[in-house]
């Protein structure tokens, strides 16, 4: 007998969540931000366990009703729930894709544990924090004393 489980398995829930961006980086998705933590798949139910970038994130429901969407369109789903994680989200989730779409397209750096943050103009590791501050609570504003650049630094 052939079930949901065999027909939708957990790599074809992730191929189809790559559709979903995180609403600050249009064309990056949340896979590529490391914000899955765990897809479970049996008898039709998914649940998708998803990392928000800091805990107060404001597009949490946003992302999550986006989730939804797009794995409800699989053959086989009858139900999908999106819970948040307890695991604390963090730089070094993010693919390296996600990295340099986010210095080309938004002139965002990030900063990963034990590592500099390298300018996304410039590629010096000459950043300066000059706010902690930035437009959303992960992000620090920075300026590179190198090109002289005002950058944001995604933080952990």
């Amino acid at each position: 007998m052939v079930t949901d489980a065999d027909r939708i398995g957990g790599a074809d829930v992730v191929e189809a969540l790559r559709a979903v961006d995180d609403p600050e980086y249009p064309g990056v998705s949340v896979v590529d931000m490391g914000m899955i933590a765990a897809v479970e798949v049996a008898d039709g139910r998914v649940a998708v366990e998803l990392m928000t970038t800091f805990s107060g994130c404001p597009a949490l429901e946003v992302i999550s009703s986006e989730i939804a969407a797009v794995v409800g369109t699989l053959d086989g789903v009858a139900e999908v729930v999106v819970q948040r994680s307890a695991e604390a989200w963090g730089t070094a989730r993010l693919s390296p894709r996600a990295r340099a779409v986010m210095a080309r397209d938004f002139t965002v750096a990030v900063a990963l544990p034990g590592r500099p943050s390298e300018c996304p103009r410039c590629g010096d590791a000459a950043l300066v924090e000059q706010s902690p501050f930035g437009p959303a609570r992960c992000r620090a504003v920075h300026r590179c004393g190198a090109c002289g650049e005002v950058v944001e630094v995604l933080r952990a």
